[in-house]
């Protein structure tokens, strides 16, 4: 029974609560980096070794960190692996620390990892808080990498930088601009939620607990928004 409960934490990443294609977090790295496959892979790894080292650390902390300061806690815990993770790729991998570029460094703010570490890491023990970290990294990558296949394929007549013979002079140029990237991102969504419903599944409505800014936003306010729409629409009622 346990097995099955680690192997579930593990999986339901991978499709039933992706984080790009179903809770449609990390959409400026996923449209960015999508071009190529290298790029969006490398990217997916990153993202995955972060999650996976923040959420370990967050769960160790969790009942040591005061609930007032635990989102700016949680930024530097993640702004610290980030920086590892940068200084390695720039020390043995410079080519793919170049590629990356900028989005390398907005890890940091990845609604991905913020949220996850909020959601899950936060409540749990630190083996399911990495088994978490690595499931949600995985299907982080699986996403990047079908929109990349599909995006180099079709796009750029290539495949993780190796030319397709038969496919470079009948691309679709339009799917490596940032227009066709929305139009895959788009077109995958429809797909994944056309599925799940066809399974008779549907994605977890997660409201202001699971957004990550949501502590701002509460403390800001003095409420939740969410809760006072219910409230407004029982008084209307």
């Amino acid at each position: 029974m346990e097995k099955n409960s680690k192997l579930s934490i593990i999986t339901k990443g991978f499709f039933k609560e992706n984080p790009v294609f179903v809770l449609v977090l990390g959409t400026c790295p996923t449209l960015a980096t999508t071009t190529g496959v290298i790029g969006a892979v490398s990217m997916g790894l990153a993202a995955t070794a972060v999650l996976i080292c923040s959420n370990l650390v967050i769960s160790l902390l969790r009942k040591l960190i005061p609930d007032k300061v635990r989102i700016p806690c949680y930024i530097v815990i993640i702004a610290g692996f980030v920086t590892i993770v940068q200084m390695l790729m720039h020390a043995f991998l410079p080519d793919l620390y170049e590629l990356l570029g900028v989005y390398l460094a907005l890890i940091t703010v990845n609604c991905i990892i913020l949220g996850r570490a909020e959601m899950f890491a936060s409540k749990n023990s630190p083996v399911d808080s990495m088994l978490d970290g690595l499931g949600m990294g995985i299907g982080f990558t699986i996403a990047l990498f079908l929109m990349a296949t599909i995006r180099e394929v079709f796009g750029a007549g290539a495949f993780a930088g190796i030319e397709i013979p038969f496919l470079k002079d009948h691309t679709i140029s339009f799917l490596v601009q940032s227009p066709g990237g929305f139009l895959v991102f788009g077109l995958l969504i429809a797909i994944v939620t056309l599925i799940m419903n066809a399974q008779g599944k549907k994605a977890p409505e997660l409201g202001c607990a699971g957004c990550p800014a949501a502590a701002v936003c509460n403390a800001a306010s003095g409420k939740c928004p969410e809760k006072e729409e219910k409230k407004g629409e029982a008084e209307n009622a």
